[in-house]
This record gives structure tokens, C-alpha cells and sequence, in this order.
């Protein structure tokens, strides 16, 4: 009995001079390493500032180091000799958790190399989804600042938001955009999709690709035009710059501010060639007071005239100024499409004529005599061609006729400027003829039926 009590003392101070003496390592020392290996690399020693950032990358928010970094239990012991770094197949890496995106026709160029730690971090950041910058300071790594630096910045470049337009991996559209020009557009100004969904006519640039006008990050030029009207117009519409470099008389809106814009939407308009108005309403909200052009000269209240003057020349009464006007410039004398002389005296020639033989048949003023190509006869004598077909002073249409409207019949004038003088026409109808007396000659009758003889 006594002897057992002797031997389980000396049996229990053995055990713990094992567990104490013989371990090399005191308890606490091997609890304190095990735990900080076994359970966290994150402690006050070691990578302390990992999972502070304000999004932190799951695997570290979980300390689970070892999903991207693999296991090397000895690099607690000798981290300078067993390094504890990445795999090499970074993507793979990623791909292991994330789900690998579907690659489609364009591919950010990071993305296709695998290289997603250029973009991201693979711990944290203060930004969302653990980018290395915010917004388009990110983009600026790589990407040239100069994009943002016009005076006119869009919206989305000014405030950092590539990817409003720009998806940052992979997309079915070239320069990675999130949908083709200009539906990608649309996606923010729905406000002008809606009214070109309903537009009779749109500008071909609109409905093929926005940036063909726009700037789509930043420009000079205000709504980031890449220049302003006619300039902007003119790099597509090559026929009217080549009219415009050549013509002698240029319409005058052109050469405002505005310049195409006086007249046209540069979007869409139910109206054709993108006018902003009906043809005639657009003339005359212009020309609904004088313009003083060259010296003495001026053009007139065109609104006034026509309200005033009920009898309208033809292309009036079909509402088109440009049949007789080009609207944007022209060779002739008052824009005019064809020649027309400008004065009261015209030596003869046809191609003098072009415009009015445009809609008018020429052989009115090329037969002496006639019984049906007009009514302005004297039995079967041409006063047209009297008149007109002269080899010296022939006198030209304007002689006569208003070419815009007048409360007479055909036009007739009251007056007609000659020099600094109204020279008045004072003519008069008759059921068969009628007569005029000028400030070029007296009293003079003619008749249809029963020619008369004039004196002198």
C-alpha cells in the first residue's frame, strides 16, 4: 500500500517534466505559432493591412490565403528561402472562383492576356470590385488623357464613367461598346430616340453612327462637334462644298453662325432634306423684312410682297422658292439656278433665258409670228419675240413682268426700275388684247382678233 503512494507522484512529476523540460519550446510559444499559422496569415506581425480596404476580395475577407496562393507550410519558418506567391496561371487563378466570361468579338486587351490584377486588386481597395482606381483614372493608365481634355467633355468621360459605354472585358462591338452606334446613344438620350423613332426623315449620320458629328469623349466644339457648321456638313456633303467653293453669290444664311442650321434639323424632321420647316414658311421667316445687300441695293420684303400681290408666280403657288433659287449658292444673280439678265436691256440669247425656259417654252420668243404660242400678239405678230429678240437692247422679261407676284394678269408690272426711275407700264386688259403706255414709248394697242395700227 505504501508503495504505490510512492510511485504515482514520481509517475506524474516525470510527465510533466516532459511536457515542460524535454519540448524545447515552452506552451505557450507553440500554441501562439500554431494558431497563427493554422488559422489566420493576418496578424499584428504579419500582412496586418490585408482586409482593411473597403472591399476586400472574398478569399481574403475569408482567410483563405491559399486559394490563389497554394500551400507551403514551411514559409512560416523561412519565408525568405519558401516563398508563399502566386501561381503562375493568374487568370486561371481568377477563373477558379469567378465564372469565366464568354469571349466575344472584342476583347479588352488585359482581359485577353490574362492580366485581370491590371485592373484589379487581388486583396483590396477602396473602390468597388477591388479596381486600383476609381472610374477613368483606372482607364488612364493606359489609355491617353487627352481623350477628356477638350472644352466640351460628355457626361460619362467627365465624371470617370467609361464603362457607360465601354463593357471592360469582352463585347460584340468594336472599341468593347456595350451596343452598336447609335442604339448605344440611345441607351442615355432617350429622349431623341424617341423623336427620331417617329421622324419621317432622319440625317444619315444619325441613323448610322452619332460619332460621325459627335466627339464621344471630348471636343473643341460645343455638344462635342468635331467643327461647326458648314465645315462639319460639308466633310460628308461633297457635291455642295464643290458649290460652294465655286459659286460667286452664296445664300446669306450660310455665311451667319448658324450657317446649314438656319434651315435644317441636323437630326431628323418629318419634313424632306431635314428642313425645319415647311420650304415657303422657311424662305420667309427670313425674308419677311429688307435686307440691304450691295450699295443701293436691297432685297425686298418678300412676306410683305406676296400678302400684298395676290396673282403668285407659279413655283409661288406650289409653295417652292427653289425652283427658280438654289438655296445654297449659284453662279447667277440673286442665287438664281439657271440665267436670268439682272437688267432692263438684254442682247438676245437663249441660254440668256435658261431659267425662265426652264418651265417656259423657248419658241415663244423665237417666232416673228404666231397664232397660239401666245396671247401677247397683234393678230398673228409676236410682240414677245418684238420685244425680246433684239440684237442690241432686247428687252428682258423683267421689263414687264413681276417675277414673284402682282395684282395684274400675268404678272404684269405697275412699275419697273430704270435706273432711279419707276418707269410705269400703264397697261390695260381687253377681252381680245389690250394696251400699254410706257415710259419708253406712247400709247400702244394690240388685238388677237383685229390687229390695230399703232402709230410710230
Amino acid at each position: 500500500m505504501r508503495r504505490k503512494t510512492i510511485t504515482l507522484p514520481l509517475l506524474f512529476a516525470v510527465v510533466i517534466l516532459i511536457a515542460s523540460g524535454f519540448s524545447g519550446r515552452s506552451a505557450s510559444a507553440q500554441e501562439k505559432t500554431t494558431k497563427k499559422f493554422k488559422d489566420t496569415c493576418i496578424t499584428s506581425e504579419c500582412h496586418a493591412a490585408m482586409g482593411k480596404e473597403k472591399f476586400v476580395h472574398g478569399p481574403v475577407a475569408a482567410v483563405e490565403c491559399t486559394v490563389c496562393h497554394g500551400k507551403s507550410p514551411k514559409h512560416k519558418e523561412k519565408p525568405e528561402k519558401y516563398k508563399f506567391s502566386p501561381i503562375k496561371d493568374v487568370a486561371g487563378a481568377c477563373y477558379s472562383c469567378h465564372e469565366k466570361f464568354k469571349t466575344k468579338k472584342f476583347t479588352h486587351t488585359p482581359f485577353a492576356e490574362g492580366e485581370c490584377i491590371s485592373c484589379h486588386s487581388p486583396h483590396g481597395s477602396p473602390n468597388k470590385f477591388q479596381l486600383l482606381a476609381k472610374g477613368g483614372k483606372l482607364c488612364f493608365n493606359c489609355h491617353d488623357e487627352e481623350l477628356v481634355e477638350g472644352k466640351f467633355v460628355h457626361g460619362p468621360a467627365a465624371v470617370g464613367g467609361c464603362v457607360a459605354c465601354h463593357d471592360p472585358h469582352t463585347a460584340d462591338y468594336a472599341k468593347n461598346l456595350r451596343a452598336e452606334p447609335p442604339n448605344l446613344c440611345f441607351m442615355c438620350h432617350t429622349d431623341k430616340a424617341e423623336a427620331i423613332r417617329k421622324a419621317e426623315f432622319v440625317h444619315t449620320p444619325v441613323s448610322e453612327n452619332c460619332t460621325k458629328c459627335h466627339n464621344p469623349h471630348s471636343a473643341a466644339k460645343q455638344f462635342m462637334l468635331e467643327s461647326n457648321a458648314p465645315e462639319l456638313c460639308l466633310n460628308c456633303h461633297k457635291d455642295k462644298k464643290k458649290q460652294l467653293s465655286t459659286a460667286a453669290v452664296k445664300h446669306g444664311a450660310i455665311e451667319t453662325k448658324k450657317s446649314c442650321l438656319n434651315c435644317h434639323d441636323v437630326h431628323m424632321s418629318d419634313i424632306a432634306k431635314n428642313l425645319i420647316m415647311e420650304p415657303m414658311d422657311l424662305c420667309l421667316s427670313c425674308h419677311d423684312r429688307e435686307y440691304k445687300r450691295d450699295v443701293g441695293k436691297s432685297l425686298m420684303n418678300m412676306k410683305k410682297w406676296l400678302a400684298e400681290n395676290k396673282d403668285h408666280h407659279g413655283p409661288i403657288k406650289q409653295k417652292d422658292c427653289s425652283g427658280c433659287h438654289n438655296p445654297h449658292g449659284s453662279n447667277n444673280f440673286r442665287i438664281l439656278r439657271n440665267p436670268y439678265p439682272p437688267t432692263f436691256y438684254k442682247p438676245f440669247a437663249v441660254e440668256n433665258y435658261n431659267l425662265c425656259f426652264s418651265c417656259h417654252e423657248k419658241s415663244i420668243v423665237l417666232n416673228p409670228e404666231t397664232t397660239k404660242l401666245t396671247n401677247f400678239r397683234n393678230g398673228n405678230e409676236n410682240l414677245h419675240f418684238k420685244h425680246v429678240n433684239k440684237p442690241i437692247k432686247g428687252r428682258t422679261c423683267r421689263a414687264c413682268h413681276e417675277t414673284h407676284a402682282s395684282n395684274s394678269p400675268k404678272h404684269i408690272r405697275e412699275a419697273v426700275p430704270f435706273g432711279s426711275w419707276q418707269l410705269p407700264l400703264n397697261y390695260q386688259k381687253t377681252k381680245t388684247g389690250g394696251s400699254c403706255m410706257p415710259g419708253c414709248h406712247k400709247l400702244k394697242k394690240y388685238d388677237r382678233v383685229k390687229p390695230v395700227k399703232n402709230q410710230g
